[in-house]
C-alpha cells in the first residue's frame, strides 16, 4: 500500500486559460508539485509573465475555439520531445442573459468556447495518451449545470454539455487507462467576477449569505481540486462532476436573524 502524496515530476500537464483566475491557480498549483506546464491562453500576456517566473512552464497563446490549436500542440510536444499524462480543460465564457434575451450567435459562442473547444481538446489529448499507456483528464464544469443561473442560458447549458461529456468520455476510455472528470465550481473571485461580488449585493445574499461556509470561492480552492482529481491520489476515480462551492448547491443557509 502506497500511501505516499502524489507529484507530478516528470509529467506534462496542459492547462488552458492559464494567463489568469483559476486557471492561473491551476497552472501554479501543478508547478508545485513538480510539473511542466504548457499553459495555453487567447492572450500571451499572463502565460508570458507566468514562464518569466517558472522555467517549467511552456507558453502558448491560442484560441480554444481554433481547430489550429491542435496543430500548434503537436508541433510543441514533437519539437520538444514531451508526453502528454494530464489535461486541464479550463478555459470558457462566462455571464449571459436570459433564453429571450439571447441570439442564436450568442448561444452558440458558449457552446463554441466552453463545449467545442473542449472537446477537440479533450479528443486530441486521448490520441496521445493511449499511446503511452494513459493518462488524466479534468475539465471546469460549473454548479450551474446543475442549478440554473439568473441570467445565464447559454453558460449553464454549456456548462451541463460539459459534465455529460466528462462522464461519457470516462465511459469510453476508462478501458485505456484514461480518466476524466471534472470540478464543478461554485461563486469563485477571479479578475472577471471581483467587481461584480463587490458590487452587486443580490449576489453577495445569494452565493455568500446563503452558503454554508460564507464565504467566497478563491481560485486556488478550485485549483487544489483539479489537481487531486488529475493526480494518482485519484486514480479510482473517473466519471465524477466534483462540486467545489462552500456546499451551495446541496441546500441554501439564510443567516438567522438578529
Amino acid at each position: 500500500m502506497n500511501l505516499t502524496p502524489a507529484n507530478f515530476e516528470g509529467l506534462t500537464v496542459v492547462v488552458t486559460g492559464a494567463g489568469q483566475g483559476i486557471g492561473l491557480a491551476t497552472a501554479e498549483a501543478l508547478l508545485a508539485v513538480g510539473a511542466t506546464v504548457v499553459a495555453v491562453d487567447v492572450s500571451s500576456e499572463g502565460v508570458t509573465a507566468l514562464a518569466g517566473r517558472y522555467e517549467a512552464v511552456v507558453p502558448l497563446a491560442g484560441d480554444v475555439t481554433d481547430a489550429r490549436l491542435i496543430d500548434a500542440l503537436d508541433q510543441l510536444f514533437d519539437a520538444r520531445g514531451l508526453t502528454l499524462n494530464v489535461l486541464i480543460n479550463n478555459a470558457g465564457i462566462a455571464r449571459g442573459k436570459s433564453a429571450l434575451d439571447t441570439s442564436d450567435e450568442e448561444f452558440s459562442a458558449y457552446f463554441d468556447v466552453n463545449v467545442l473547444g473542449l472537446f477537440r481538446l479533450s479528443r486530441w489529448a486521448v490520441g496521445r495518451m493511449r499511446q503511452t499507456g494513459g493518462g488524466a483528464i479534468v475539465n471546469t464544469a460549473s454548479i450551474f449545470a446543475e442549478i440554473g443561473a439568473q441570467n445565464s442560458s447559454g453558460y449553464s447549458a454549456s456548462k451541463a454539455a460539459v459534465a455529460g461529456l466528462t462522464r461519457q468520455m470516462a465511459t469510453d476510455y476508462g478501458p485505456e487507462g484514461i480518466r476524466v472528470n471534472a470540478v464543478a465550481p461554485g461563486l469563485i473571485e477571479t479578475p472577471l467576477t471581483a467587481e461584480r461580488i463587490r458590487t452587486e449585493t443580490w449576489r453577495r445574499a445569494i452565493m455568500i449569505d446563503q452558503c454554508p461556509l460564507r464565504r467566497v470561492g478563491k481560485p486556488e480552492d478550485i485549483a487544489r481540486a483539479i489537481r487531486f482529481l488529475a493526480s494518482d491520489e485519484a486514480s479510482f476515480i473517473s466519471g465524477q462532476v466534483l462540486a467545489v462551492d462552500g456546499g451551495w448547491a446541496m441546500g441554501r443557509y439564510p443567516r438567522p436573524e438578529a
